[in-house]
């Protein structure tokens, strides 16, 4: 069945706030908008902004968009044979293809990331994000592999896949900033996530590849 007319305007409404917040941020800065600002200029109450957007920080990096499931998701929808590294390597070449926006790889995006970077509250949630990715991962492989949360080789693996994750969006909002445009930092993206694959070694793409069990997934002693 086809969108209905409620859920459409409900879409509607909830762009038109994100955007009427997002020109705002930018032209001003993140600080110095107030909620009833940004309400104002989308023609929307307080309240009804509260209930599409239950934080200020929502209307930049909204739970949808910026989920901290994001890894373990991508871990999870993987196909038999592949590893949550080369899973998630695959799924970051693919949107860096496509150019997606979530990544920052849009015009104008490079004055958005500056608004954010120049926000305490808003670094503070992607700090935290990235840590919640990563936690969230670890419990994904301690439920598929069967072994505990502190075992070494699965918060090795998390980890790994937690920081090369991060080294990207890191690297797009340096390049961003420098004035490269997208397809160029695409092209460099893509070079970088080659680097990594060729650093990380066989080990990291071994390891709970989808179909193994627990055993096979760990190191045989001797």
């Amino acid at each position: 069945m086809g969108e209905g007319l409620r859920e459409r305007k409900k879409r509607q409404t909830r762009r038109r706030i994100r955007e009427a917040a997002m020109r705002q941020f930018v032209e001003r800065g993140f600080d110095k908008v107030t909620i009833a600002e940004v309400a104002a200029e989308a023609e929307v109450s307080v309240n009804t902004l509260y209930n599409y957007f239950e934080a200020k920080e929502d209307l930049v990096l909204p739970p949808d968009e910026a989920s901290p499931l994001r890894l373990a998701e991508i871990v999870r929808e993987r196909p038999a044979g592949a590893s949550p590294a080369r899973a998630v390597l695959a799924r970051l070449r693919e949107e860096v293809r496509g150019r997606e926006r979530q990544l920052g790889l849009t015009d104008g995006f490079g004055q958005v990331f500056e608004m954010m970077r120049a926000a305490p509250t808003l670094t503070a949630r992607l700090q935290d994000l990235g840590q919640e990715m990563t936690e969230a991962l670890a419990a994904q492989l301690a439920d598929e592999t069967g072994t505990d949360r502190d075992d070494p080789a699965l918060c090795a693996a998390a980890g790994q896949i937690g920081w090369f994750h991060s080294l990207v969006f890191a690297e797009i909002g340096r390049r961003l900033v420098a004035g490269r445009t997208p397809d160029e930092i695409a092209t460099d993206v893509l070079q970088l996530l080659d680097a990594v694959e060729e650093l990380l070694g066989e080990r990291a793409f071994t390891y709970a590849v989808r179909g193994h069990t627990p055993r096979e997934d760990r190191p045989r002693s001797r």
